[in-house]
């Protein structure tokens, strides 16, 4: 706790209308990562070898894995094609079975508060699963947003009781009723990445000492990483309102999607100390000092969430739009797409909150229509297989 404490103390650094400790292991003790554009700035051009993806796509839903989940809101995928989900208001996490879609409460997450836009949110396997059995999870509590790690014991008997004690291992982000973000996942680097909104308090984005309206990047255990942009923070970029999807391209190039205010919706490719804006700009705005968006859509058009990558492509989910779109990615330095972003899936199974990339041309989807904005029909809500291209 002592550890953690001082850590804190080194860091220096939407939602649209409508829309919806520690141990004592260093860097040094981490498995071995893969190259990252993290810490080298803008990702590489591809190789000739490596072709974009069509203009246009496709996707066809394979079949409903399972159903009747309740405010369903992060996903992860276990080694062997389990799935685990997150409840946000009932602060539980449960075990899918990858083939049959059988459900097995792990248990409830201590400490949660769910309230507005926060509970449990965003949730991720450790990249060294195999050995250390650690689930992280992103959460509201009465004080804080804040990131722990559970130990998972597959082998316990006891229904509903099978997650360790939590570890914080960051605390402290500014939470709020709307504007939480929530998203966690690990990079190609195996170091965690995690996502924040502004808490309605637009000012927060553009402030380096706060963690609200920020894109994080941390060691698994907490820890900043002198690879960031600022010595001693956990801050990897700025000026974002509500950051709630992250995924990497086949470049290794991290990407996020980010609620707009009023105007203009954001999928953003994020570089080292990017500034993207917020709340000076919304959208394109060509202002000097910020980072646009790649891509943008009107609020009533997406409202993002999750995003994943596969087959040369973003994936996004919409809650207020309702759609998944398509973002066909050039693959060049410039981030520029192939083509226009297309849309699927439009008001067929209402908001769609997670995309999860499953392998080769598969996508998980999950649907967000019991999150108290949703309009719940029978069966909702559920998780969806995906074949894309």
């Amino acid at each position: 706790m002592a550890a953690l404490a001082a850590g804190a103390l080194l860091l220096t650094a939407g939602c649209s209308p409508g829309d919806g400790s520690g141990s004592a292991a260093g860097v040094g003790d981490l498995p071995p990562s893969r190259p990252s554009s993290a810490a080298s700035g803008p990702a590489p051009s591809p190789s000739p070898s490596v072709a974009p993806p069509p203009a246009k796509g496709s996707v066809e839903v394979v079949s409903t894995l399972t159903e009747g989940l309740d405010s369903p809101w992060g996903l992860a995928e276990l080694p062997g094609g389990d799935l685990l989900v997150s409840s946000r208001d009932k602060g539980t996490i449960t075990r899918i079975d990858g083939k049959s879609g059988k459900k097995t409460l792990l248990g409830a997450v201590p400490g949660v508060s769910p309230g507005g836009e926060g509970g449990l949110l965003g949730i991720a396997v450790s990249p060294a699963y195999g050995s250390d059995h650690l689930v992280y999870a992103y959460f509201t509590t009465a004080s804080d947003n804040r990131i722990a790690r559970m130990q998972y014991d597959e082998n316990g008997t006891t229904p509903g009781r099978q997650l360790g004690a939590p570890d914080t291992i960051l605390r402290g982000i500014p939470k709020g009723s709307v504007h939480n973000g929530g998203r966690i996942a690990f990079g190609p680097d195996h170091m965690l990445y995690a996502g924040t909104g502004d808490t309605g308090d637009d000012g927060l984005a553009q402030d380096k000492k706060s963690l609200a309206g920020k894109i994080l990047r941390m060691t698994p255990d907490g820890r900043p990483l002198h690879g960031n942009p600022e010595a001693d923070s956990v801050v990897y970029s700025y000026g974002h309102r509500n950051v709630q999807g992250l995924a990497w391209d086949g470049q290794k190039q991290l990407w996020a999607s980010e609620f707009g205010q009023d105007t203009w919706d954001e999928l953003n490719r994020i570089v080292p100390g990017g500034n993207y804006g917020w709340p000076a700009a919304e959208g394109k705005a060509g202002k000097k000092g910020f980072i646009d968006p790649v891509a943008q859509w009107k609020t009533s058009e997406a409202s993002p969430s999750g995003i994943a990558f596969a087959r040369g492509s973003i994936w996004m989910a919409g809650l207020r739009g309702k759609r998944l779109w398509r973002i066909p990615l050039s693959g060049r330095a410039d981030g520029e797409p192939v083509a226009a972003p297309q849309a699927f899936l439009e008001g067929k199974y209402g908001r769609l909150r997670t995309v999860l990339a499953a392998g080769g041309d598969r996508l998980w989807l999950v649907t967000s229509n019991t999150d108290t904005r949703g309009t719940p029909k029978p069966g909702d809500d559920r998780i969806l297989a995906l074949q894309v291209r």
